[in-house]
């Protein structure tokens, strides 16, 4: 979640092993919670990636982002 005062993370109501994202400060944060409840953050400032995800439909941004995790080799 956005506030004025940054994101705000609510691990507790997270699915397992889902992909979160949010657009903050001309970034995209990325989080996933693992089954061992560790929570994952990834920081994506690549213009390109960020104005493509921008331009999308909401529907289109998750295959955005996996294409980049899986071309940066992120585990997820």
């Amino acid at each position: 979640m956005v506030e004025s005062e940054g994101v705000k993370i609510r691990s507790e109501k997270m699915e397992v092993d889902k992909l979160y994202y949010c657009l903050y400060q001309e970034k995209i944060l990325l989080f996933y919670k693992e089954k061992n409840e560790m929570l994952n953050c990834y920081e994506i400032t690549e213009k390109d990636v960020i104005d493509e995800v921008k331009r999308s439909q909401s529907e289109d941004i998750e295959n955005i982002l996996q294409r980049y995790v899986e071309k940066n080799n992120l585990n997820y």
